[in-house]
């Protein structure tokens, strides 16, 4: 079986290669199928187990089962995305299924087989740390190119620029970041790298880096169209202004 999986960070741009992978036909189907309290609606889309009398083997085999499906769909290739907070999850499913092996990288081979690690990161920290902050407050996580919603998770709010939460939160991500920096050099993995700045400006040619290293056919130029947006905005850069001021002022 071959796989990969989406090494990344909120709001680092992972829904829209998600979305391209997918629209390839070729490269699977990811998502973030071991995330912590997945909601009942993809639960049931993905068709993984509901626990009831089930022992511990034998949900985790069928968690794991079920992902792979949905993760694969109809293609040869499963896709997971996962957030550097999920890994001990995904990797306590799979030692369940598969006990006494001694490292990560051979728990997720047993699983998956051989696996491309795609790293995702985003380099400006402040950026995605206010985009984050943004769709915490306002409930909106995505939007379409024409501007409509795709994904929105509570009611409209006005976002409000908090700078300890901002600092906060750059810390937070610059940790995920050096995590997986730090755990691929102890599992002996080297990365395919992937940069939001280079995914923004090019999707397709990063898509087509991907498929390359999948040993799948790539896309054909101009046979992908992103279907999420930037949503960046005149508040975005006030916070990021502000927070550079607030910053120089606390030297």
């Amino acid at each position: 079986m071959k796989s990969y999986i989406i090494c990344g960070t909120p709001r680092s741009g992972s829904t829209l290669l998600c979305d391209l992978l997918a629209a390839t036909q070729v490269a699977g189907v990811p998502d973030s199928f071991f995330m912590r309290d997945v909601d009942p609606v993809w639960a049931r889309a993905w068709g993984l187990p509901a626990r009831g009398e089930l022992d511990a083997v034998r949900y985790a085999a069928g968690y794991l089962a079920a992902a792979i499906t949905a993760g694969t769909g109809a293609t040869g290739v499963f896709g997971l995305r996962l957030m550097r907070e999920s890994l001990g999850d995904v990797l306590a499913v799979i030692d369940t299924v598969y006990p006494g092996l001694t490292s990560d990288r051979a728990r997720l081979r047993a699983a998956f087989g051989e696996v491309l690690f795609v790293h995702l990161s985003r380099q400006d920290k402040l950026a995605q740390a206010v985009s984050l902050i943004k769709a915490e407050q306002t409930g909106l996580w995505h939007v379409a190119p024409d501007g409509s919603e795709l994904e929105r998770l509570s009611a409209p709010q006005e976002p409000r620029y908090d700078f300890a939460r901002l600092r906060a939160m750059v810390a937070e991500l610059q940790g995920y970041d050096a995590a997986w920096l730090d755990w691929f050099a102890e599992q002996g993995i080297v990365p395919l790298r992937v940069e939001y700045d280079s995914l923004s400006a090019d999707p397709v040619a990063e898509v087509a880096r991907i498929c390359a290293a999948l040993g799948v056919a790539a896309p054909v130029t101009g046979g992908l169209i992103p279907g999420v947006a930037k949503l960046a905005d005149a508040v975005s850069a006030d916070w990021m202004r502000q927070y550079r001021v607030d910053v120089a002022a606390q030297g």
